[in-house]
């Protein structure tokens, strides 16, 4: 007997979160899906930072070089006296934007990395597992003058000389103390703007699970073909597809459901879609179908549609025969607009043995 297609959703629950082993720490998302993430400390930061800090430094001298020669040009050929302070002002200008706004800049555009964090794998995310928005980007990034308190100079390699006493040291005490103090190794911008700092999973592999489900690929077939699944999607597509085979079907219910509900009100599905079969259908989608040389045998499922237009017309054409079987009572014409067994099966909202 087919096992059922549809099932009532059941109440949400919270998953529990467990307790981090060293610098591994575990992430509830608010799909309900758990993800480990690898702390980045202070001295696998600290590259990052230097890199970013020399990029930042020949950057500037680049702007100062572009700057004197655009100001040599237009002195020599409208010979103002204004192009010295000018050329100042904007020097100025830029050293403030590039000095306040490089890491909010990158981290918004580039999904939390600076080119220093990419180099280092490095990456920012938001306390939640989400990617950072710009604005935790603005909040970390104004605060880090803070982390980098207190200040000193570099008088004491050389007292007599004043030119060591003129540059200025950041020790950075403050956010040291901070991520020292903290779980999850935050500093105060990370705190305020809620981030934190993970390693990037760059070699990810894919657990591939094995679907025998014939209701798998019949689902998956009514998928929108422009539908492509997100990196972050198609990881807890493929964590959840390998650890369902250790859950109840109601627990994969109430765990799939987070995700499971917003896409069948996209691809315009019935609401009484199973939400872990539908997840299970769009992880076949996402990383087997193609691999499949050949479609896939249906059998009494091939018309079959979760659709909910579809699902409305077939109520329409069932009323319809019943009023008509009702007009003609006979044996033959009862039989035949009976629907049939593996249909009403797959139909059922309740689990059969």
């Amino acid at each position: 007997m087919i096992a059922v297609l549809f099932a009532p959703v059941p109440t949400k629950r919270r998953m529990a979160v467990s307790a981090p082993l060293d610098t591994t720490i575990e992430v509830v998302t608010p799909e309900n899906i758990a993800f480990d993430y690898q702390l980045a400390g202070p001295f696998r930061r600290l590259p990052a930072y230097l890199i970013d800090v020399a990029i930042r430094l020949v950057t500037f001298l680049a702007i100062i070089f572009l700057v004197m020669m655009s100001g040599m040009l237009a002195g020599g050929l409208f010979g103002s006296g204004l192009l010295p302070a000018l050329g100042a002002a904007v020097l100025l200008i830029l050293y403030f934007l590039q000095a306040w706004f490089y890491g909010v800049f990158f981290e918004a555009y580039f999904n939390g990395r600076t080119p220093g964090k990419w180099i280092c794998g490095l990456r920012v995310i938001s306390d939640d597992g989400h990617p950072i928005t710009g604005m935790q980007a603005l909040i970390r990034n104004l605060l880090r003058a803070i982390d980098l308190m207190p200040a000193t100079t570099l008088a004491a390699l050389d007292p007599e000389d004043s030119f060591f006493a003129m540059l200025p040291l950041m020790t950075g005490m403050v956010g040291l103390v901070t991520m020292l103090s903290t779980r999850r190794l935050q500093r105060l911008g990370d705190l305020a703007a809620g981030t934190m700092v993970v390693m990037d999973e760059r070699n990810w592999t894919l657990p591939v699970a094995r679907v025998d489900d014939l209701r798998v690929p019949a689902l998956s077939s009514f998928v929108p073909a422009d539908y492509r699944a997100t990196p972050t999607m198609a990881k807890a597509l493929a964590n959840y597809a390998e650890r369902r085979l250790y859950l109840s079907p109601p627990r994969r219910r109430e765990i799939a459901r987070h995700l499971a509900v917003p896409l069948l009100d996209r691809f315009e599905f019935r609401r009484d879609v199973d939400p872990d079969l539908l997840l299970y259908a769009i992880y076949y989608r996402t990383f087997l179908a193609d691999g499949v040389a050949e479609a896939p045998q249906l059998g009494s499922l091939s018309g079959f549609s979760p659709l909910a237009k579809d699902a409305q017309f077939q109520d329409a054409t069932a009323a319809h025969t019943t009023a008509a079987a009702a007009t003609q009572p006979s044996a033959t014409h009862t039989a035949a607009t009976q629907p049939s067994a593996d249909h009403a099966t797959a139909l059922s909202p309740e689990d059969r043995s």
